[in-house]
């Protein structure tokens, strides 16, 4: 078993060659949560994740004899990048073998650091195997991401750091996939405090610590925006030591993801992997749970793709009426078109599109479906920019989904 001797073992060990990642109040999230929010930004960590922390720690464990035959790790990306980075500052041959859909940022990233990449499998667990198998065939150690007591102590130093920086915490939310980071931070915290709360979050679509300590059967959905917990099959270690002393764990959805990680950059200027923002996602969801507490956030990494992550930012400004589509009919004529836009800036609406539809309409011959997609200041705006059309004569209809 880990203990929370274990990982102080592990913090002497790996001090200075981490980032002792800073865990601070944000005001403006407190305010919109309706908790004291502290928030620890592994997403800080250089390969952004603290996935670091438990692969230099299984690294800095190994004999020579292990260190010159190499390591092989499997991961979705953020594992991945911790061992090839601290494998190649240390010497050591990597192998990493990640699913052929991991985000490109992820591969390339982890590329950097010279490790032999192999893609396999459609997913996390086809990866897997493959990695045992060639672990088994090379003589190679494997680094598991989670399912390994030099990997969870590794974890747990971020716990360590947050209780070091604020002891009156009275929760703290912590993102699940395999379980290694949740249950090296219950036994360091729960270590100092033994009264401390430790809550779980999954994605409602890869619920598989969820249904492993609370014998249910949830099933798993097709794909999930926070991939770097996207595990259905959580580890025995892990497994056992969350049954143990976490009290709960949560499912948060794909919306409440987005939202999480459209808060994170607005408001403290971070940039979260969905992944990484599940378990700010969970506080917004479950404010009356966790109302006036002292509530510690671990936002576990900061590697998302650039592509998802501008539309998760458009889905958010959609979402919360600053970007909306407009639809017009007019006639199809020499001016039409100038007039309503006319309309549209005068009321302090932005013109982001125009899509003409002359084809496809219901509206008679000679006539226009112009669909605008306009940005506005929040919903209050949108209906006096739908006003302003509808006076000049050009009533219009705002698709708000």
């Amino acid at each position: 078993m880990v203990t929370v001797d274990d990982i102080r073992n592990a913090a002497a060990a790996i001090h200075g060659q981490v980032v002792a990642t800073p865990c601070d109040a944000s005001r403006t999230l407190s305010a919109l949560a309706g908790a004291q929010v502290f928030l620890k930004f592994e997403n800080l960590q250089f390969t952004a994740s603290f996935k670091e922390r438990g692969a230099l720690a299984k690294l800095l464990s190994l004999n020579d004899a292990e260190r010159a035959r190499g390591v092989i790790a499997v991961s979705a990306g953020n594992h991945a990048q911790g061992v090839a980075y601290h494998a190649k500052r240390l010497g050591v041959p990597a192998v990493i073998v990640m699913p052929r859909f991991t985000p490109a940022v992820k591969v390339e990233h982890t590329a950097w650091h010279g490790p032999e990449i192999i893609l396999h499998g459609e997913g996390f667990d086809a990866a897997r195997e493959h990695g045992e198998a060639l672990a088994r065939e090379r003589g190679l150690v494997m680094v598991h991401p989670y399912d390994d007591p030099q990997v969870v102590a590794g974890q747990g130093t971020a716990g360590l750091e947050m209780l070091d920086a604020v002891p009156s915490l009275d929760v703290l939310l912590v993102p699940v996939g395999g379980g290694g980071l949740i249950s090296g931070i219950a036994v360091a915290a729960r270590g100092i405090n033994p009264d401390i709360e430790i809550v779980g979050v999954q994605s409602d679509r890869f619920p598989s610590m969820y249904n492993a300590v609370k014998g249910s059967d949830l099933p798993y959905g097709p794909s999930t925006i926070a991939d770097g917990i996207a595990v259905k099959r959580p580890g025995h270690l892990t497994r056992e030591i969350v049954a143990r002393l976490v009290a709960d764990i949560l499912l948060v959805a794909e919306g409440d993801l987005e939202e999480a990680v459209l808060a994170l950059l607005e408001v403290e200027k971070t940039v979260v992997e969905g992944a990484g923002a599940a378990g700010f996602a969970a506080l917004l969801r479950n404010r009356e749970r966790f109302a006036n507490r002292r509530v510690g956030v671990v936002l576990s990494g900061g590697n998302i793709d650039p592509l998802a992550l501008t539309e998760i930012v458009a889905r958010g400004l959609v979402r919360s009426r600053r970007l909306a589509r407009v639809r017009v009919g007019l006639r199809d004529v020499p001016g039409s078109l100038a007039a309503v836009t006319a309309i549209i800036g005068a009321a302090n609406a932005n013109i982001v599109e125009v899509h003409h539809q002359r084809a496809f309409t219901r509206l008679p011959a000679q006539n226009a479906d112009v669909e605008f997609v306009i940005q506005i200041r929040g919903p209050a705006h949108l209906q006096e920019t739908l006003d302003a059309l509808a006076r000049g004569g050009y009533p219009a209809q705002a698709d708000l989904d």
